[in-house]
């Protein structure tokens, strides 16, 4: 399945003039830990699917959906038998729009739609996937533009029911949704000036709540917390960063708003898995070594 891996970076092949990949697979091989820029969308056909990611594994069902976020470090085991739908599409250009960017940060790493937790909308998001891939592999007049149109009504699906089922607060949804507006501008903000020292306080005088109602409403529409949502964002960012030739770790963690190379270190490594030095190494290839 992974045709082009350097180090632990999978450049996808996309398909001739298109920007996605797709494959309807049989194999019973297992992938090493990688990240590619694309986001990676699994779903088991016939049999489960194993998705191994920094700290956590998760088992996938037939008809559990897993969307990988990109840049998400991740492995996969499979089982000697099975079938799968692995969509590989190209986000790069969608992601102008903040909401796109947003709904992948307050995924990140990644999400698990199930029939259980995603009752409204998993089937529909389901029966999605199998019509992108038999129009990804049928190749008619304009099924780019058609899949993309489904994977864009598949992220509205996601985004508009993700929170709800992944925080739990006494608020009602109603106040999310009111505030929604002013918090995609919050998230807009960190995510341009994630690098800079962001305070909390000062952050929630921006919003015009007090610190403490911030923070209950930040959590309710992101799915965590203040703090650890700008780390996420500084660490996205450090990963860019770490893979340029020439460019030194105290030079990522500087440019990336750490104010020292240890709480970077820490930190890179509880969201990664494994320290900078060796996620560098990692991406290098032997004849691609910095």
């Amino acid at each position: 399945m992974i045709e082009s891996l350097d180090g632990i970076f999978e450049t996808v092949n996309y398909k001739q003039s298109t920007g996605l990949k797709l494959y309807d697979n049989t194999q019973y091989e297992d992938y090493p830990m990688h990240w590619h820029p694309a986001i990676e969308i699994v779903m088991p056909v016939e049999n489960g699917y194993k998705m191994v990611f920094s700290n956590t594994e998760v088992e996938l069902r037939e008809g559990d959906i897993c969307i990988v976020c990109p840049g998400c470090v991740h492995s996969i085991i499979a089982p000697p038998t099975g079938r799968r739908i692995i969509f590989q599409p190209n986000t790069t250009t969608l992601r102008f729009m903040r909401e796109v960017e947003i709904l992948f940060s307050i995924m990140s790493p990644y999400c698990v739609i199930t029939p259980e937790e995603y009752p409204d909308i998993h089937d529909t998001i389901k029966e999605m996937l199998i019509n992108i891939r038999e129009e990804y592999m049928e190749n008619n007049p304009f099924s780019e533009v058609n899949i993309y149109s489904q994977l864009l009504k598949m992220l509205v699906l996601i985004g508009t029911n993700y929170s709800n089922n992944n925080v739990n607060t006494d608020y009602n949804p109603i106040v999310k949704e009111e505030y929604a507006p002013k918090f995609m501008e919050i998230c807009d903000y960190i995510n341009a000036h994630c690098s800079e020292d962001l305070k909390l306080d000062d952050i929630a005088d921006m919003s015009g709540f007090s610190k403490f109602y911030f923070e209950r409403l930040f959590k309710q529409f992101t799915g965590t917390s203040f703090y650890k949502y700008v780390n996420q964002k500084r660490i996205a960012k450090a990963q860019e960063l770490l893979v340029e030739p020439g460019v030194s770790v105290t030079d990522v963690a500087l440019n990336c708003g750490f104010t020292s190379i240890s709480s970077f270190i820490r930190m890179f490594k509880i969201q990664k898995g494994c320290t900078p030095t060796e996620f560098k190494s990692m991406y290098w290839s032997d004849t691609k070594k910095a």
